[in-house]
């Protein structure tokens, strides 16, 4: 009876099958040697299959340890027999070369010497001179410059080794760090540039920096982003006139700068807009923030005075109380013109100073004289410049840093009586 496609089809097909198991038997034999599991391991992520293969499995060979001996010996062989050949042509090309003239017996015995030697020492040419032994010695260090030296910090005058484990705080590079933020500064010192500004006028400036106050308070943001939006905007300024219809939208516009460069989570635009009244368009928004980036050149990273103040602080081991009370008069400072120019570290040694003098803890030490790089006679200037600021008598409506620090979170350090001049005067002396 004629067999059936069906049949042969079922025949072929375990044909194939006994083919296949015996392939898979052969690599389970392989997979015994070398073991690769392709299943990822409990808790890996899976593989995305929706993407390229960025994975070298493609590229691997599996070699089994067998073949890799056998490979090995192969290799060892070649070179051996190489060895030989090479050598076999050398002592025939040196047997041709020496004279004819002699016995058989004087031949023999002058190629047996003349190997020998090769065999000792490599021939060396008589009219070539001879080698000089190679130095292997590692090279001098060189010395560094003096410019470039690292300055050693004094005992007495060591702030950081207590940080040394903590990597956070940088102990080994914090006064580097430090150094560079002051000589940072010489690029951001600016004037008054009211005259700049035909449509403003100091005192709009002063609201102005009195509503990013309480804007900083309600979204509970960062000292360091008020500090950064205010010098933000006085860069701002200091370059492009403006109308006065477009100042709170340049502080605005400003804050939400410096949000974006300190903030965990700066607020959305929305947010922005809304404390603005919804006086502006958020495209209006956006515009004036690529103004200001272009214009400061997208250089924002402006050394601040608050900063300073905290390391300044550390050097004496202030409590926080009269850090605050520093701080507090810094803050105060935002609100004056007249402080634009001041540099942020001679304001934060000057504030630091006088609360220190209000507080009866001493005057300026050298272990702050050290670390600020300034003396007493180049803050007082500005310590006067703060006493007739505080001195003088503040609007009422103005008054949204002396309620912030008359809140005990803040030790109530502005309604502490202000130090009298002549006490300043004879701690200025001293010091």
């Amino acid at each position: 009876m004629p067999i059936t496609r069906g049949k042969k089809a079922k025949e072929a097909a375990g044909k194939k099958a006994s083919k296949v198991n015996a392939a898979a038997s052969e690599n389970q034999e392989e997979a015994t040697q070398v073991k690769r599991s392709s299943s990822p391991p409990h808790g890996a992520p899976k593989k995305r299959t929706a993407f390229i293969d960025i994975t070298n499995a493609h590229k691997v060979t599996i070699s089994l340890p067998g073949r890799k001996r056998e490979s090995a010996k192969k290799v060892e062989k070649k070179t051996n027999s190489a060895s030989v050949l090479s050598k076999n042509q050398t002592n025939l090309q040196k047997s041709s070369s020496v004279s004819s003239e002699g016995s058989p017996a004087e031949k023999e015995r002058s190629d047996v010497e003349e190997e020998k030697k090769n065999n000792e020492e490599p021939q060396r040419d008589d009219s070539s001179p001879a080698e000089e032994p190679v130095d292997v010695s590692p090279p001098a260090a060189r010395e560094v410059p003096a410019h470039i030296q690292r300055q050693p910090i004094p005992a007495e005058f060591d702030i950081d080794s207590d940080n040394s484990e903590d990597c956070y705080m940088c102990p080994e590079y914090a006064k580097d760090i430090f150094d560079y933020l002051k000589k940072r500064e010489e690029k951001f010192v600016l004037s008054n540039y009211m005259d700049k500004q035909p449509y403003l006028s100091p005192d709009m400036r002063t609201i102005l920096i009195d509503w990013l106050v309480e804007v900083q308070e309600n979204f509970e943001l960062f000292h360091e982003t008020l500090y950064l939006a205010v010098k933000l905007t006085d860069h701002y300024l200091s370059k492009v006139p403006i109308h006065r219809d477009m100042l709170q939208l340049v502080g605005s516009t400003a804050l939400l700068i410096a949000c974006k460069f300190e903030e965990r989570c700066p607020p959305p635009i929305e947010d922005f807009l809304y404390i603005c009244d919804d006086a502006y368009k958020r495209r209006e928004l956006i515009n004036m923030e690529a103004n200001i980036l272009k214009s400061l050149s997208f250089d924002i990273n402006i050394p601040i005075p608050y900063r300073f103040l905290r390391r300044y602080a550390r050097c004496v081991n202030v409590g926080m109380d009269t850090l605050t009370l520093a701080r507090f008069f810094c803050e105060m400072s935002l609100m004056e013109i007249d402080f634009v120019l001041e540099r942020g570290s001679r304001l934060a040694s000057a504030c630091l100073l006088m609360a220190l003098v209000t507080k009866n803890l001493g005057g300026w030490c050298p272990i702050l004289q050290f670390h600020s790089g300034y003396q007493v006679s180049d803050l007082k200037p500005v310590v006067r410049k703060l006493h007739s600021m505080l001195q003088a008598p503040s609007d009422d409506n103005l008054k949204t840093i002396r309620n912030k620090y008359s809140h005990k979170v803040f030790f109530e350090v502005a309604s502490l009586p202000l130090v009298d001049i002549n006490v300043l005067e004879k701690a200025l002396a001293s010091s």
